[in-house]
């Protein structure tokens, strides 16, 4: 019996620091090209006002945000080391020397490892990629990527505001820095089925990226997939469809890809549908059991480039 069948981002962590090592999620006040007016003012179908929020409330600073994240880590988790995560909207959007303050804030708080910066490929210009570089040399740093599909299609039905080659444009010049990868994709996106969904899969694993992030959609109040789903234009993926993909999903990627999560976490008050999105812990587990039943393994079926 394997004893692990995906590569985790715990693991890669405690491996690294010798100890359990936690992200805070952070709200740096930043914007998105898609809401500012910049591409659009709607955003993503799926995404609300608080973008991919952390629920922390904007009037507290980078270090108060970190300082209550750790306090609430240690005691439920036992964590002695933490990430400081720049999550909500797309945070290499502003000015450069606003940026360099904001990481460098995070970076002098006690027990902070690392950066992980999250954002869009199409809002990382050179500069900012230098400073993400000069950082990535005085601490662990990773940037995440939201890609959510490979398929031009799909992302111009969720109104993303970019396609796929500013993804792979980004992907090029950020690893010409040296800098890891984290992509994010979404299971279940309007139009996309069985096969679309994992041709993403096969395209990411030709690709030089360092991680992967999984997330189901799920519907949010306010949003116009909300609409689509009270209308009948959307349904939902059930738990078991969403398990049996991520498996799929899992054996097409290299084995040396770290996987950040494999489901997100709704608010559950702004939660639509489905209800199953929030037990969490039940999801995970009906993903590692359905591994275990089906002897499948991350890589197992993945393609080499050189074949």
């Amino acid at each position: 019996m394997l004893t692990r069948r995906y590569l985790d981002l715990n693991t890669v962590l405690r491996e690294r620091f010798g100890c359990r090592v936690q992200k805070i999620s952070l709200d740096a006040g930043l914007t998105c090209p898609n809401r500012n007016g910049t591409l659009g003012t709607g955003g993503c179908i799926y995404c609300n006002v608080l973008g991919s929020g952390t629920g922390l409330s904007r009037r507290y600073s980078i270090t108060e945000q970190l300082e209550r994240g750790k306090e609430h880590l240690r005691r439920r988790y036992g964590a002695r080391k933490f990430i400081a995560y720049f999550q909500s909207f797309s945070n290499t959007y502003g000015p450069l020397d606003t940026l360099n303050r904001l990481y460098r804030e995070a970076l002098v708080v006690e027990d902070v490892v690392g950066l992980a910066i999250g954002t869009r490929p199409d809002s990382v210009p050179d500069e900012v990629l230098d400073l993400l570089g000069e950082l990535a040399r005085e601490t662990y740093l990773w940037v995440e990527y939201g890609l959510q599909s490979i398929h031009e299609q799909t992302l111009a039905a969720i109104n993303r505001g970019h396609g796929v080659s500013a993804f792979l444009d980004a992907v090029r010049r950020t690893r010409a820095r040296g800098l890891e990868i984290c992509v994010h994709v979404i299971l279940g996106l309007p139009g996309e089925g069985r096969k679309e969904m994992l041709e993403t899969a096969r395209a990411l694993a030709a690709l030089d990226i360092q991680a992967v992030k999984l997330h189901l959609l799920y519907v949010v109040r306010d949003t116009p997939l909300a609409s689509l789903y009270s209308s009948g234009a959307y349904r939902c993926l059930s738990r078991e469809e969403y398990v049996e993909l991520v498996c799929e999903f899992l054996t097409l990627l290299p084995p040396t890809a770290v996987i950040h999560r494999l489901t997100g976490d709704p608010h559950p008050h702004e939660l639509v549908a489905p209800a199953w999105a929030l037990e969490k812990q039940k999801n995970l587990q009906a993903v590692r059991e359905a591994l275990e039943r089906r002897d499948l393994w991350q890589g197992k079926y993945r393609v080499s480039p050189s074949t």
